[in-house]
């Protein structure tokens, strides 16, 4: 028996799904080890062995594919844990970093502080050289620089090194000398340089990313050098392969070169497991929501496509490498519920994490959580927590609520529970907002579909406060973004900046052919080297590009006979429309010029995906999958009621049942209000429905 394995470090829990060559799927979830992330990965791995009935090497050796997503990177610049680094800029710039782009970034908030540099001050280092726009040396670089600087990061211990000069993507020549004395002098330091990692404009984006790059790539080459060192001994032989935040995989080589990839990466699977799970729906328009026990995330994929962004922010530092445009909150199921100044209920985003966890958790944990929450109404089981294996203590979540919550803001225990559970919703519905209405969007015209382990017990009233009508939940929904893995493809993102008007008088085709085929070149180049054939190689393109005295740009998908006919009508035609969609106007009437910004290249090496598994069909009759009841509370009548409680596990395609109930599986439970129906489809998802 061969298997495949999808694993998802969180900040809470470590999912795993587990399929074998039948395409059968078995779920796993085990608490993270913030401390050390590979635990958490083996603890899965051996409780699967263990299920398997084999020893850990005879299970890994059977193994052909582990994909996995990890939160190393992301979490150390969210803790200011990164490692220390140097930059080598252009004179003149070394401020850059602080200076930012130089605008108020949240224009309402007096207040608002961007966070110190990751580099400081000491450590930005100038050097003397110069290129201009065109890529012509205005002043050849000093090597002297070069060389002072090197001896200061020695004396400082150093562990990494940036280094991003002015207008870099026009002419590399001085990063080139500067990386070789890098190189020479320190051959044991991580190496980024600008000009190979993101050859295009923007100064202030360009030297984050590389900045970014280089503190999180010793970090994330030491863990990935554990884990394989692991996973070798235990003799797995099969395919590692890491999620990048851009929606795809990639081999561990490749990772630890763009460590910046990593960022944000482990939400990225989920849109790419809504496609794989709408597909049988027939739906092309949705939105993804993951609620975890730490964050909650929400993407909107239209025509089964996710939005893709170049503007995207760690820690609000810039990170301009191609990445999901999710919008992410801090509610969780572990998110904490206190009272601020004003004597307003709030949840999050602080969140009580793995540990010491919810106070229903028995670990030490003292402020009542979200799961505290679900548990006084009722919705979670405290015998069958994770199918049992984590009892929950009820009277301490009550407690806790008591003494937090409800004492202060003299509510009786249900409506502080009530509360913070429609606070928290409330959140959750105010961030799809963020991603629809306020891109031009109606969240009623898309399918919601809902993950996490928390999300479940959340989605319905998430979706009522925004009329949505329909809520796919799959069986899968707890460990979602780690199925999303196994349905990933390889891809790797290219850029080359041409800055020109777009026009057959103005745009040099032959030099923009070249361009594309220069990256093309690269991405069949790296995919052969990650062992894809070339009939499963797939090349995308697309272009940024802006009206002429604009700031920013649109990214439009193209197809490589627009360019090769250099079809300039059409080209700027799905530039009008998609400008038209996104800010509500266009200037095709007025003839207002178009520039064309950057060339874009996408390499995507196709994998093999696992199959979804068709049921058979049971009818519309669940009553013997009914477990029993118990009290729980109906937000519409703001007050408990007993609610017939059935087993997930057991459910299947045709079965329907009106709400309220409350559905339970071994890693999640569903909670139906009474505005809503659910019915189980042909493989095993439920299909939540507006009555």
């Amino acid at each position: 028996m061969t298997y495949k394995i999808g694993i998802d470090v969180g900040g809470t829990f470590t999912d795993f799904l587990l399929v074998d060559e039948n395409g059968n799927l078995e779920i796993y979830k085990v608490l993270s080890t913030p401390e050390d992330p590979s635990i958490g990965v083996f603890n899965g791995l051996l409780e699967m062995a263990k299920n398997q009935v084999l020893s850990i090497s005879e299970f890994l050796k059977e193994v052909e594919r582990v994909v996995h997503g990890t939160t190393v990177t992301t979490n150390a610049v969210l803790t200011n844990t990164v490692s220390k680094t140097g930059l080598l800029t252009t004179g003149g710039f070394r401020d850059t970093l602080q200076m930012r782009r130089g605008i108020r970034e949240e224009l309402y908030n007096n207040k608002y502080k961007p966070p110190p540099p990751i580099v400081p001050r000491h450590l930005r280092l100038p050097v003397t050289e110069r290129v201009d726009v065109e890529g012509n040396i205005v002043k050849n670089i000093k090597s002297g620089d070069i060389l002072a600087a090197i001896n200061k990061f020695n004396r400082e211990d150093v562990k990494a090194v940036a280094i991003c000069f002015m207008h870099s993507y026009a002419n590399k020549t001085n990063e080139s000398i500067a990386a070789k004395m890098v190189k020479k002098k320190m051959p044991d330091v991580y190496l980024t340089v600008s000009s190979e990692l993101l050859p295009q404009i923007r100064f202030y984006e360009r030297t984050s990313t590389t900045v970014l790059n280089s503190c999180v790539g010793p970090i994330l080459k030491g863990y990935l050098r554990n884990l394989t060192k692991k996973l070798s001994e235990s003799l797995f032989d099969g395919a590692l392969l890491i999620m990048q935040s851009n929606g795809g995989v990639t081999s561990p080589h490749i990772a630890q070169e763009v460590a910046a990839s990593t960022l944000l990466s482990g939400p990225a699977a989920a849109p790419v497991a809504g496609i794989a799970y709408t597909s049988t729906q027939k739906y092309k328009n949705f939105i993804t929501v993951d609620m975890g026990g730490t964050s909650f995330d929400a993407i909107l994929v239209e025509n089964r496509k996710p939005f893709v962004t170049t503007e995207g922010k760690v820690n609000l530092n810039a990170l301009a490498l191609p990445m999901m445009a999710i919008h992410t909150i801090g509610a969780g199921g572990g998110s904490i519920g206190w009272i601020n100044e004003g004597g307003l209920l709030q949840m999050g985003p602080k969140s009580a994490g793995a540990s010491p966890g919810p106070v229903c958790y028995r670990k030490g944990g003292e402020e009542p959580t979200c799961t505290d929450a679900d548990l006084v109404l009722g919705y979670l089981n405290p015998e069958y927590f994770a199918g049992g294996k984590i009892k929950l203590d009820i009277e301490k979540a009550k407690e806790a609520i008591k003494k937090k919550i409800a004492k202060p803001l003299n509510l009786s225990l249900m409506e502080a529970a009530a509360g913070m559970y429609h606070v928290i919703n409330v959140n959750m519905a105010s961030a799809i907002r963020e991603i629809t209405i306020k891109r031009g969007y109606d969240p009623r015209e898309f399918l919601l579909v809902c993950a996490g382990g928390a999300g479940p017990i959340h989605a319905a009233m998430i979706a009522l406060e925004l009329e949505i009508p329909k809520i796919l939940i799959p069986k899968e929904s707890s460990i979602f973004c780690a199925a999303g893995m196994l349905f990933s493809d390889l891809k790797h993102d290219y850029v080359r900046t041409y800055h020109t008007i777009f026009s057959k008088d103005n745009t040099d085709i032959n030099r923009l052919i070249d361009l594309l085929k220069e990256m093309e070149d690269e991405g069949h180049a790296i995919l052969n080297k990650e062992k894809i054939s070339e009939d499963k190689h797939r090349i995308e393109y697309s272009l940024d590009m802006r009206y002429l005295g604009q700031y920013h740009e649109v990214n439009i998908r193209i197809k490589k006979e627009h360019i090769l006919e250099f079809d300039t009508e059409s080209i700027s035609n799905i530039f009008h429309y998609e400008h038209d969609r996104l800010y509500g106007y266009s200037l095709r009437k007025e003839g207002t010029r178009i520039e064309l910004v950057n060339i874009r290249v996408t390499a995507v090496g196709i994998t093999e995906k696992p199959g979804l598994q068709k049921e058979s069909y049971q009818g519309p009759d669940a009553t013997r999958h009914l477990k029993g009841s118990r009290l729980a509370y109906v937000p519409s009548e703001k007050d408990y009621r007993e609610m017939d409680i059935y087993d997930g596990m057991k459910m299947g395609y045709g079965n329907h049942l009106a709400g309220p109930v409350i559905i339970e599986q071994v890693n999640t439970t569903i909670f139906v209000p009474q505005e809503y129906t659910v019915d189980c489809d042909a493989y095993g998802s439920y299909m939540l429905s507006l009555i």
